[in-house]
């Protein structure tokens, strides 16, 4: 396996809920499945507050992502990173141009911070996107794992 630490950015609009839920699953299983070779951060076009519903969801699957920042793109964030997964269609339409040899791909997730009701429902929504975007890094994470491998 390779010494060299992947670097995995999770961007989105504004930081606050998708690429946050998205930055705890990466760390999380991560840790889990010892990918010493791994580095996770998140990060949005724009810097928005970190949304409390997000939070709740998480912590429910035991995952705290309270102490993560809502973090705006930065430069040297893309000079280090190897691939950048896009999780709302605006940061993907936004996205900087990335250096040589960065990958990007897109993961078009619906923003449940847009969702409405009752408090139970809006929560249910976010509870099936928490639950979709772990899917999501489990798979990518395997494949992540696989081309350390090689």
């Amino acid at each position: 396996m390779s010494d060299k630490v992947f670097h995995l950015l999770f961007l989105c609009t504004g930081n606050s809920c998708r690429s946050q839920m998205a930055e705890g699953w990466a760390r999380a299983l991560g840790r889990q499945n010892a990918y010493d070779w791994l580095a996770v951060e998140s990060a949005g076009i724009e810097s928005h507050d970190k949304n409390p519903r997000a939070i709740a969801v998480m912590q429910e699957a035991m995952i705290d992502i309270s102490s993560q920042e809502s973090t705006k793109l930065a430069d040297e964030m893309l000079n280090r990173v190897d691939l950048v997964v896009t999780v709302c269609g605006h940061a993907d339409e936004h996205c900087p141009v990335l250096p040589a040899g960065t990958r990007k791909i897109h993961w078009p997730l619906d923003d449940p911070a847009k969702a409405e009701g009752t408090e139970e429902e809006i929560m249910k929504v976010f509870k099936v996107s928490r639950d979709d975007i772990r899917w999501r890094v489990t798979e990518l994470l395997a494949e992540l794992n696989t081309g350390q491998k090689k």
